[in-house]
């Protein structure tokens, strides 16, 4: 029997055109970046889950708006399919990059980047630009998850 698809919620927080990124990978194990959010705990709205989940990895405490992309990703090799969905944020309180410790200890680095280095770095899903720095909603059908 297979596992259940995963739900997860992530954030787009631009602060000066420059979107926020996270490592995706514990412990700084591969350069792939993503925005901050984790996956969804049953019995609480996807926004309580997200501005949960983007403090743990941020310290920053965020105002969630509308959803912006539903991505879908999994791993051909594994028992795993995650559904991610992406709203736009905006910044309540907090510095962007003040030292701060992930207690899940999956973060070990925040980025502030602008659309020209993005294309630089390595980061997923591959839709991200034009949803940051667009103004559509967007479902970014099944892709191969990288390590």
């Amino acid at each position: 029997m297979s596992r259940p698809i995963r739900l997860a919620v992530r954030g787009l927080l631009l602060i000066e055109n420059r979107l926020m990124l996270v490592n995706a990978w514990p412990g700084g194990t591969s350069d792939l970046l993503c925005a901050p959010g984790g996956g969804a705990e049953p019995h609480a709205s996807l926004e309580d889950n997200l501005k949960r989940e983007f403090h743990e990895e941020t310290g920053l405490e965020i105002s969630v708006g509308a959803p912006c992309l539903i991505n879908e990703f999994h791993d051909p090799g594994r028992d795993f399919h995650q559904v991610d969905v992406y709203f736009r944020v905006s910044l309540l309180a907090g510095e962007p990059l003040q030292p701060w410790t992930d207690p899940e200890g999956v973060v070990t680095k925040r980025h502030l980047v602008t659309r020209e280095e993005l294309a630089g770095l390595r980061y997923k899903p591959d839709s991200l630009p034009e949803i940051a720095w667009g103004d559509t909603v967007f479902y970014d059908r099944l892709e191969p998850i990288l390590r």
